[in-house]
């Protein structure tokens, strides 16, 4: 009798977390296999976009190519001709913009004036209507961590990134073995005591849907040494082993002996009901969990343990699904004739869910893919105001989204980096909004974010960040960790073919810029480089051209829609191209003071001050980290 009493009656949750502990070496070995065959695998990996998309740029409408420059004296009193062939180019949505055009006129807006010729009353402003090359996703482009659970959606923008064969773990094979004297299979002519074996049908179509490989066995009868052939066999063939019946302490309850016999028993017994006799083990090195025969029991072990360890096995924790309150970080406005879904990221700051909108375009694939959760804004509405409680849709559990560090402010490739080496250590993730320095102190502002990321210039003292921090947090404790000093330089395509050597080439060349949007560190040190030059930035060609990350700014350079822009050395470096030191600025990182405790913030710093988070930055080169980590309160 003393071998079958119970070892534990354990917590649910420290049994998991003392079974994975004793499992933490066993993981799937990885395969590739074709991107559209990848429903619902988990990545091995890493993975980045091979290509922009679109990697041309297209018109958003129906209309015309033209040249933004013939439509600027275009009035109700003073139209515009143009003819087709010569002064414009016929296009619909989606069609390729050629280079000699830069902006596309809706046909709404045109007039016809005779055989191949229209006027507009109206001037057209340089890249209107048009989707640019990258702007959904962008070359070298972070576009799936690690242990991700691909996706549908995922699917998309990674063959739209030129992804078209994937590293993933292999499916767990899954031996599922029914026991018992008393149990037949279905369609057998019953008997008195005879009981119809289901449960291995319902643990095959869950392992199934947790995203394994269900094998179930024939019933093997309550007979020790024929117990033991089989799942000897079982634990050589396949990855994990679900044994059901006889993990409980009657006479022919041979379970767990079996379990000892071939390998480990860890917890035999854990604080649930139905479900306490569960066996969680190990033979051969691969996990075995004798499951109770009770239905209701086993459904409870199967959800609560056999999902998450499949899960688990390939890296990755198995998700659900539900719709959340949260607090809207900015307005959003939308028309009254449609419901319309707004993707958005998700934090738990203080208390309560902060939803930041994101990208809200019909061929934004990757907003799907970055999305936390999906916000509704009914019909009847015109959108919702900044501060409003809204319901968002969860397209991960929120366990996920408390375990979330959100990220608002300037975007940097380093941060991708981060987000997958804290994805790599589990529990915790990092999410990051890309909206710019002064969208990050604002949102700091409001207690809409864990942490910005910002490298703002003040022009009066030429010293970074301090300032800002100090007029727009006031009254708040604020930490600035110093992150990197970094390269802003020109970027522009291999071998320099204009000769730009300085900002002031940009004017004298009459090159094409392309900008940062408004409220961008780089845009304010731009400005500032400008005025001290006593450069006009109507004398620039493209400033009012703007786009939202470093990475894009450099694939308009190398894909030849700009001659010039302005960024890091890190993506001129990703993309090939020539770069011309501008400035060294510092990135810095700021957050309430009292989130130094959050413990998702201290494994956030502990991967960001790893050799090996050091290491990948010496890779993409240009960062000097010899300050990272020091921390100065504000």
């Amino acid at each position: 009798m003393g071998q079958n009493i119970y070892l534990s009656n354990i917590n649910l949750e420290k049994a998991i977390n003392t079974y994975f502990e004793k499992l933490s070496e066993f993981r799937l070995n990885s395969e590739k296999i074709k991107t559209h065959e990848a429903n619902g695998r988990i990545t091995a990996a890493p993975v980045f976009a091979k290509i922009s998309s679109p990697f041309y740029n297209s018109s958003a409408v129906d209309g015309i190519a033209t040249t933004a420059k013939k439509t600027f004296t275009a009035t109700d009193r003073n139209p515009v001709r143009l003819k087709e062939g010569i002064d414009y180019l016929v296009v619909d949505t989606g069609d390729p913009v050629p280079d000699e055009f830069d902006t596309v006129i809706m046909v709404e807006d045109l007039i016809k004036a005779g055989e191949n010729e229209i006027e507009i009353i109206k001037p057209s402003i340089p890249w209107q209507n048009i989707r640019q090359m990258g702007e959904d996703i962008v070359e070298g482009q972070l576009i799936l961590p690690q242990s991700h659970r691909i996706r549908p959606v995922d699917i998309g923008a990674l063959i739209a990134g030129g992804v078209f064969e994937i590293e993933v773990y292999k499916k767990p094979r899954v031996a599922i073995i029914p026991t018992g004297t008393e149990i037949v299979e279905p369609g057998t002519e019953l008997k008195v005591g005879d009981i119809i074996e289901f449960n291995s049908r319902v643990f095959a179509a869950q392992v199934e849907e947790y995203g394994g490989i269900p094998v179930r066995f024939d019933i093997v009868k309550d007979d020790f040494e024929r117990l033991l052939e089989v799942v000897d066999r079982a634990s050589k063939e396949f990855d994990l082993i679900l044994l059901n019946a006889g993990s409980s302490a009657g006479r022919e309850d041979y379970s767990k002996k079996v379990i000892e016999t071939l390998g480990q028993v860890f917890i035999h017994g854990v604080a649930i009901k139905p479900g306490k006799p569960v066996i969680l083990g190990k033979i051969a090195d691969k996990p075995i969990v004798g499951i109770p025969g009770f239905p209701v029991s086993a459904f409870f072990i199967m959800e609560n343990i056999v999902k998450k360890l499949i899960g688990f096995i390939q890296g990755y924790e198995i998700m659900g699904k539900k719709y959340i309150d949260a607090m809207l970080s900015k307005r959003t406005m939308s028309s009254s004739k449609y419901l319309e879904f707004v993707r958005v990221k998700l934090g738990y700051i203080d208390g309560k869910y902060i939803a930041a909108p994101i990208e809200r375009g019909a061929g934004a694939t990757m907003s799907l893919v970055r999305a936390d959760g999906v916000m509704e804004i009914p019909e009847e509405l015109e959108g919702y105001e900044k501060g409003s409680v809204v319901k968002v849709n969860l397209l991960k559990s929120e366990d996920e989204i408390k375990n979330t560090v959100l990220c608002i402010g300037s975007h940097d490739l380093i941060l991708d980096i981060a987000a997958d080496l804290l994805a790599k250590k589990g529990k915790y993730n990092l999410s990051s909004a890309h909206v710019g320095s002064m969208g990050g102190i604002l949102s700091l502002k409001d207690r809409e974010t864990h942490f910005t990321t910002l490298h703002l210039l003040d022009t009066e003292t030429g010293e970074y960040n301090k300032s800002y921090i100090k007029r727009y947090v006031p009254g708040r404790r604020i930490a600035l960790i110093k992150f990197v000093k970094r390269i802003q330089g020109l970027m522009v395509r291999k071998g320099n073919p204009l000769g730009i050597t300085r900002l002031e080439d940009i004017v004298n060349n009459n090159a094409k810029f392309v900008n940062r949007q408004k409220g961008s560190g780089t845009r304010i040190l731009l400005d500032y480089e400008l005025k001290k030059l006593g450069i006009s930035p109507k004398d620039i060609n493209g400033y009012e051209r703007e786009d939202y990350t470093h990475i894009s700014v450099a694939a308009q350079v190398a894909k030849g829609n700009a001659d010039v822009g302005l960024g890091v050395f890190s993506a001129a470096n990703i993309m090939g191209l020539d770069f011309i030191p501008i400035a060294n600025e510092e990135y810095d990182i700021a957050l309430p003071l009292e989130y130094l405790e959050h413990d998702g913030i201290k494994k956030f710093l502990e991967v960001i001050n790893s050799d090996e988070f050091k290491r990948e930055l010496d890779y993409l080169g240009g960062y000097d980290y010899s300050d990272l980590g020091n921390i100065i309160i504000e």
